[in-house]
C-alpha cells in the first residue's frame, strides 16, 4: 500500500506555485503588452503630428490660394481698367472721324448744291441770252442795228479814253455814235442825245497832248549826248594881288631888303587865292558814266510822258539839266542848245484829268435792254396765243 506522504507544508508550496504562476503569466503578459502601448502610443503622437501638418499645410494653401487669387483679381481688374480706357479712346476716335467724315460729307453736299445752284443760274442766263437773241432775229426792227452800232461806238470811246487816254479818238467815235442815233429820228431816244451832247463837250474840254511830238524830241536829245562837248577842269579867276615896290628912301632900306627878299622868293613859290566852285576834271570811266546816267533820266521822261506822271517826268529832265550844266562844256553851242531844250520840255504839261465815265454809255445800254425785253415780252405772248 501505498502511502501518501505528502505534508501540509508541500501542499502549500503546491498550493504557492500556481499563484505565483498566474503572477509569472500576467507578469510576462504586462511584460509583453507594454511595448504594443509604447508603439500605439508613438502612433497617436505621430497621428497627431501629422494632423497638425495637415492642417498647417491646408491653412497655408488657403492662404496661398487667397493670395493668388487676390493677385489674379487685381491683374484682371488692371487688365479691365485697361481695356475700359482703351475702349473709351477708340469710341472717342470713331466719334472724332465720324464727326469729321459727317462735315467732309456735309461740305462736299454743301459744294454740290452751290455747283448745282450755279449751274442752274448759268442756264437760266443761257436761255434768258438766246431768248434775247431769238427776239432780236424775230423781232428786229429795220433800224434796230442802228441803235447796237452806237451801243458798240461808245464803248470803243470809252475804252480808248479810259485805256489809251485818247480823247480826240473817242471824240470822234462819240460823234459817230450820234449821228446814228439821230438817223433813227425818234423822240424818244432824246433824252440819250442829250447825254451824248454832254460827253462830247466834255471829251473836248480836255487838252489835248502831243505826246509823240514830246516823245520825239526827248528821243532827239537822248542821240545828241554822246556827241556834246565834255567841261574840262576849270579853276575861277584868282584874286589879284597887289606888289609891293621897293621905295628910293634910303631911311627905309631895311622894308626894302624885306620887300625884294619877298619878291624874289615869290618867283619860286607863287599862292593865289580863288573864290567859287571848281569844276573837276573826270576820269575816261566817269565820262561814260556821266553820259549814260544822262541818257537814263531822259528815258525815264519818255516813260513818264505815255504814263502822265508829271512828277517823275519834270524831276528827271531838270536832274539832267543840272547834270549837262556842271560837267559839260558850256561855251559850245550845242550844249547850250541842249540845256535849252531840256529846260523847255521840263516844263510843259503833260499831266490830264479825266472823266470818271461816259454818262451816255449806261442810258444807251438801258435803252437797248428795255427794248430787247419789250420784244422778248410780245414775243412770248404770241408763242403762248
Amino acid at each position: 500500500m501505498t502511502t501518501n506522504n505528502t505534508t501540509p507544508e508541500t501542499n502549500n508550496k503546491d498550493q504557492k506555485h500556481p499563484q505565483e504562476d498566474a503572477t509569472k503569466n500576467q507578469t510576462s503578459t504586462t511584460t509583453e503588452q507594454s511595448p504594443l502601448a509604447a508603439e500605439y502610443q508613438q502612433l497617436q503622437k505621430q497621428s497627431k503630428k501629422g494632423v497638425k501638418l495637415a492642417s498647417l499645410a491646408i491653412v497655408i494653401s488657403i492662404i496661398l490660394s487667397g493670395g493668388i487669387v487676390a493677385y489674379t483679381q487685381q491683374h484682371y481688374q488692371s487688365q479691365i481698367s485697361s481695356l475700359q480706357s482703351e475702349l473709351q479712346q477708340t469710341q472717342q476716335q470713331l466719334k472724332q472721324q465720324l464727326d469729321a467724315s459727317l462735315k467732309q460729307a456735309q461740305s462736299i453736299a454743301d459744294n454740290a448744291v452751290n455747283k448745282t445752284e450755279t449751274e442752274v443760274a448759268q442756264q437760266h442766263k443761257s436761255i434768258e441770252s438766246l431768248q434775247l437773241a431769238l427776239a432780236e432775229v424775230k423781232g428786229r426792227r429795220p433800224n434796230d442795228w442802228l441803235l447796237a452800232e452806237s451801243d458798240y461806238l461808245v464803248k470803243l470811246a470809252g475804252r480808248k479814253l479810259f485805256l489809251e487816254h485818247d480823247p480826240e479818238s473817242a471824240t470822234q467815235l462819240m460823234e459817230s455814235a450820234d449821228q446814228r442815233i439821230a438817223a433813227l429820228n425818234d423822240p424818244s431816244l432824246v433824252p440819250l442825245r442829250k447825254l451824248m451832247a454832254e460827253d462830247i463837250t466834255t471829251l473836248k474840254a480836255i487838252p489835248l497832248i502831243d505826246k509823240d511830238g514830246l516823245v520825239l524830241r526827248l528821243t532827239s536829245l537822248s542821240q545828241q549826248v554822246d556827241q556834246l562837248p565834255l567841261a574840262n577842269a576849270i579853276l575861277p579867276e584868282a584874286v589879284e594881288q597887289k606888289k609891293e615896290e621897293v621905295t628910293g628912301d634910303v631911311n627905309n632900306w631895311r622894308t626894302n631888303l624885306l620887300t625884294s627878299a619877298k619878291n624874289f622868293a615869290d618867283k619860286f613859290i607863287t599862292f593865289r587865292t580863288r573864290d567859287g566852285n571848281a569844276i573837276p576834271l573826270l576820269s575816261p570811266e566817269q565820262h561814260f558814266f556821266l553820259r549814260e546816267n544822262l541818257k537814263m533820266k531822259i528815258e525815264t521822261a519818255i516813260k513818264a510822258v505815255y504814263d502822265e506822271q508829271q512828277e517823275i517826268y519834270t524831276t528827271s529832265l531838270e536832274t539832267a539839266n543840272k547834270w549837262s550844266t556842271s560837267y559839260l562844256n558850256q561855251s559850245d553851242n550845242g550844249v547850250a542848245e541842249f540845256n535849252k531844250a531840256l529846260l523847255s520840255l521840263s516844263k510843259q504839261n503833260i499831266e490830264v484829268t479825266y472823266p470818271v465815265k461816259l454818262k451816255s454809255q449806261t442810258q444807251l445800254t438801258d435803252v437797248i435792254s428795255q427794248r430787247l425785253r419789250r420784244q422778248v415780252t410780245s414775243l412770248i405772248k404770241e408763242d403762248k396765243e
